[in-house]
């Protein structure tokens, strides 16, 4: 109405709030101000705003807020089932509504490679397309990988300018957009398109890289290098999930790998367990190089931890717990209250397919990220929250 005025003011200083995303909303009957010191903070100020109006306006008052836990995450995996960008663009307005400031990108996985990797083309040409258009249907008929253009070939992948789009459109909306490129393990269509980086050289035979060969890490960084010149984020994901380990055993690469290094099995760790320690480390070492970070899920605690990895903890809640007693940053990510390809009711036949679980609303709703047992020093390392699509 004439007269009423919206106000943003940005400020140096707001002593109300502690964090930067903070904000105060003052609304009085002829003007809505928004306090903040940083525009993210404006922004969340907006969506409040937003989410107050009805048709009879805003109610008067003032509104004080600011986030719990920094990092608040939602994680699409795009392998398995892929989204294409504008269903993505649709996904990030949602996060945004609800104040979520992490998209984390499960790019790559047996189910599809999905980021074109210029150094790389057989595994966008190849291991980005399959016959089956759900990951059901893929894993339940052979698991194979078609050639792009071929009759049978589904789903697809994001070109680098399609992920420049998706990293601009979340940045207007102070969302960061963390890149997951799976190792060692969760790597079939990696192994069938380059074989000659698995322990036995042929296709669709192994999960997990050979260690042992030089050329995995070449191939890692190389990938990982185009990944950091396409994501500003501080963080990339380097997955370190399920990691059978078995071929391993057997490679006379992997055992040469471990014998000079000095790798032994103990009551703690498997010499395997630890040679997996060694290639996260490898990994972790490469992106602090570039001024990166890494975040990996909780079994990368096995072997023991690369110095500076924050712990996503999905397997229940005891990753985190482990990772924040050792002083390491953790996201809570549990299976057991924030997977969203879990069943929400128990009448599943008029539910949407999902991978199996259970899950309802009000688990989720209930779930305190914060661990009782640990100290009031080990809670400071739970940074935030996930849910996982």
């Amino acid at each position: 109405e004439e007269g009423h005025t919206i106000v943003l003011k940005q400020v140096a200083q707001l002593p109300e709030v502690n964090s930067s995303e903070g904000y105060v909303l003052t609304v009085t009957p002829d003007q809505v101000l928004i306090r903040a010191t940083s525009g993210a903070g404006l922004f969340y100020g907006v969506q409040t705003m937003l989410q107050m109006a009805d048709e009879k306006g805003l109610p008067v008052g003032v509104i004080t807020d600011e986030p719990r836990f920094a990092y608040r995450g939602f994680m699409m995996d795009v392998s398995r089932h892929f989204f294409n960008k504008e269903f993505i663009k649709k996904q990030m307005d949602a996060l945004a509504y609800y104040k979520l400031n992490r998209l984390h990108l499960h790019l790559t996985d047996a189910a599809g490679w999905r980021i074109e990797i210029k150094k790389y083309p057989r595994l966008t040409e190849f291991a980005a397309w399959r016959e089956f258009p759900t990951w059901k249907e893929w894993w339940n008929n052979g698991r194979r990988y078609e050639e792009e253009g071929s009759k049978e070939s589904l789903v697809c992948y994001y070109t680098q300018d399609d992920i420049r789009e998706l990293v601009a459109y979340a940045q207007e909306r102070f969302i960061t957009v963390i890149p997951e490129i799976e190792m060692p393990a969760h790597s079939e269509e990696v192994l069938t398109a380059y074989p000659e980086l698995s322990c036995t050289h042929e296709p669709y035979k192994q999960a997990d890289f050979c260690v042992g060969n030089e050329k995995t890490f070449e191939f890692l960084e190389n990938v990982l290098t185009e990944v950091m010149e396409l994501f500003p984020s501080e963080y990339i994901h380097v997955g370190g999930d399920e990691c059978p380990k078995v071929r391993w055993k057997s490679c006379p690469k992997c055992q040469a790998r471990a014998k000079a290094l000095g790798l032994k099995s103990d009551k703690e760790h498997s010499k395997e367990e630890r040679l997996q320690s060694f290639i996260i480390n490898h990994a972790e070492k490469f992106l602090n190089g570039h001024g990166r970070q890494i975040i990996g899920w909780d079994e990368i605690l096995e072997g023991g931890l690369a110095p500076n990895a924050t712990v996503m903890s999905w397997r229940g809640v005891a990753g985190g717990i482990e990772a924040a007693k050792q002083k390491h940053d953790v996201i809570m990510t549990p299976n057991t209250y924030l997977y969203f390809d879990y069943y929400q009711t128990k009448d599943i036949a008029n539910e949407p397919e999902a991978i199996g679980g259970y899950v309802p609303v009000e688990t989720v709703y209930n779930y305190e990220p914060m661990p009782a047992d640990l100290t009031p020093e080990e809670q400071k390392y739970i940074i935030g929250v996930q849910a996982n699509l």
